[in-house]
């Protein structure tokens, strides 16, 4: 029951991968935009999106694509693969944490711009860094 082929794990695993890139770039956009609401200078927001894209793709480089393919080789192994395979639980329980520990810290950010460029920045690379590393799913191994 619920077993899949490897093939559809994969695209699990990169469907739920691309998500989180895109929800950390629209929150990312949104935090910036707040940002920008209180103070107009816009150094700041173009420092927050260098330095979150910089910072993204050395993630990219050399974190998030190594676990990337590791999870891939992973799946590869598994004997009787099930839908729910396409992370082990405790990826799943890190990013539970993640998101309560993101809602929370955006929350107590409103109103205070350096707090509001430091989230963005964090979101942002990591948005970045799984966009990038988003790679791994569609090359060839």
């Amino acid at each position: 029951m619920f077993t899949a082929t490897v093939h559809t794990i994969k695209l699990m695993a990169a469907i739920i991968w691309i998500s989180g890139a895109v929800i950390l770039m629209f929150k990312s956009y949104s935090l910036l935009i707040h940002a920008s609401s209180l103070t107009p200078d816009l150094s700041g927001i173009w420092i927050a999106l260098l330095a979150g894209f910089v910072i993204g793709s050395i993630k990219t480089k050399y974190l998030f694509n190594r676990q990337c393919y590791k999870n891939l080789k992973r799946i590869d192994a598994l004997y009787h693969p099930k839908i729910w395979q396409c992370y082990r639980p405790r990826f799943f329980f890190f990013l539970f944490m993640m998101v309560t520990l993101g809602a929370y810290f955006s929350r107590i950010a409103e109103g205070n711009y350096t707090m509001l460029i430091s989230i963005a920045i964090v979101d942002l690379s990591i948005a970045t860094a799984l966009l990038g590393s988003s790679l791994c799913f569609w090359r060839k191994q």
